[in-house]
């Protein structure tokens, strides 16, 4: 999974105007490090560029430099998640140099309730600009995580004050398991700062501008890493600034986004060339099944209405060939002077056969052609249900009202 790790720029600290519109002021034409990496241990691009012209990736990480975030030691408050960043700020509205209402806080990852934690404070208006920045050009952090934290063994990187050009203006960036501290090395405060001896677990590092003056001023060789080596090794961090209200949200929406993103671009347009293949064939293929089934259709229509005229010519326009079949059919046997089945001599010999033997005859009768009507007064209903069970085979159904036995030709014959 590819990452486009950014490294944010330093927070502008004017005294004329609030941070929140220089920041507002330079985010035009303000140009942003970056770097791509496919796996995240190895760096496949980098470089410097606006906004707008950030390469893609499937993740976005944020890294912060060390001299914008502060580091605080707390006790974790016992609190809900909604009230959490409140409880927050009553602790730590004394240690904050700025208003804790412009103060994002974030906690230490696998942090406990009760327990001793570490919390990160950030200018919040100034982050918030931040990100919305590169959302604007369509780039979403998913993360934003610290250069440097607290923990152990203690570890030192030398670089370039920000603003310097000569390489010999050094900050050093002290990270221990009791907080990080950023320390300019002119004179001789950074050295009272740290511990006598240096812990000879001590892992020491520096920019490839500073590593000469570096190694003079600490005399011990140091490690050169870049400084998208170092925002790349940064990632690998569990922590993750963005909590509390900077955390993302509607990550369906952006996954939406993404897919669409990713669908109209070069890589997929054969599959989408494809897909639309595939539905005009299916389209074209309806379209047959449905021209070759509307034509056996009217075959079949045609060889029906050609029956009828065949078997009966007197029949010159054929409307509804079963209906008008039916008719000719009982003209026919009118004629021949035999009954149909829905007249009154078959129905009163299927009542007749079904008949309970303990029953007297039929004192009234009514019929209507296709219904018998049957008296049936002090019918018992096994009596009902023998006489219906005995007609249901050949066709008939029987319906009780009122003392009476209603005879007609079932629709369907049972299966």
């Amino acid at each position: 999974m590819s990452i486009l790790v950014i490294s944010l720029p330093p927070r502008p600290r004017l005294r004329s105007r609030s941070a929140e519109t220089a920041a507002a002021e330079t985010s035009g034409g303000e140009e942003i490090d970056y770097l791509l990496s496919a796996d995240g241990f190895t760096v496949q691009a980098q470089g410097r560029c606006a906004a707008s012209l950030l390469p893609k990736a499937d993740s976005v990480v944020a890294v912060v430099c060390d001299a914008d975030i502060a580091w605080h030691r707390i006790t974790l408050p016992k609190a809900p998640a909604a009230r959490l960043r409140a409880a927050l700020t009553g602790l730590l509205e004394e240690a904050v140099l700025e208003d804790e209402a412009s103060t994002h806080f974030a906690i230490a990852p696998q942090s406990t309730a009760g327990q001793p934690t570490w919390v990160a404070a950030i200018h919040r208006p100034w982050l918030r600009g931040m990100l919305a920045k590169l959302e604007r050009h369509e780039i979403f952090v998913d993360r934003v995580v610290p250069l440097s934290w607290p923990d152990g063994p203690p570890s030192g990187h030398f670089s370039e004050a920000i603003g310097a050009h000569s390489g010999q203006d050094l900050v050093l960036t002290w990270a221990h398991a009791d907080g990080v501290v950023v320390l300019r090395l002119q004179g001789g405060l950074a050295r009272s700062l740290l511990p006598q001896p240096l812990p000879p677990e001590s892992r020491w590092s520096s920019s490839p501008e500073v590593a000469t003056a570096a190694e003079r001023w600490l005399g011990a060789p140091v490690t050169v890493v870049s400084v998208g080596e170092r925002a790349l090794q940064a990632t690998r961090t569990l922590w993750n600034l963005r909590q509390f209200d900077l955390a993302r949200r509607h990550r369906g929406t952006r996954a939406v986004r993404d897919l669409l993103r990713r669908w109209s671009s070069p890589a997929w347009r054969p599959v989408r060339y494809g897909l639309i293949a595939l539905a005009a064939a299916q389209v074209m293929g309806l379209n047959l099944w449905a021209w070759h089934q509307s034509a056996e259709v009217a075959t079949k229509r045609q060889a029906l209405v050609g029956l009828v005229q065949t078997s009966f010519p007197q029949v010159r326009a054929v409307l509804d060939a079963p209906l008008q079949m039916q008719r000719e059919v009982d003209a026919l046997r009118a004629m021949a002077g035999k009954p149909s089945e829905v007249d009154f001599e078959p129905q009163l010999q299927a009542a007749a056969a079904a008949w309970p033997s303990g029953q007297p005859p039929v004192a009234n009768l009514r019929f209507e052609p296709g219904r018998l009507t049957l008296a049936a007064a002090g019918w018992s209903d096994a009596e009902t249900e023998s006489f219906r069970s005995q007609l249901r085979p050949a066709g008939w159904q029987v319906e009780v009202s009122e003392g009476r036995l209603v005879m007609s030709r079932a629709s369907s014959l049972p299966r």
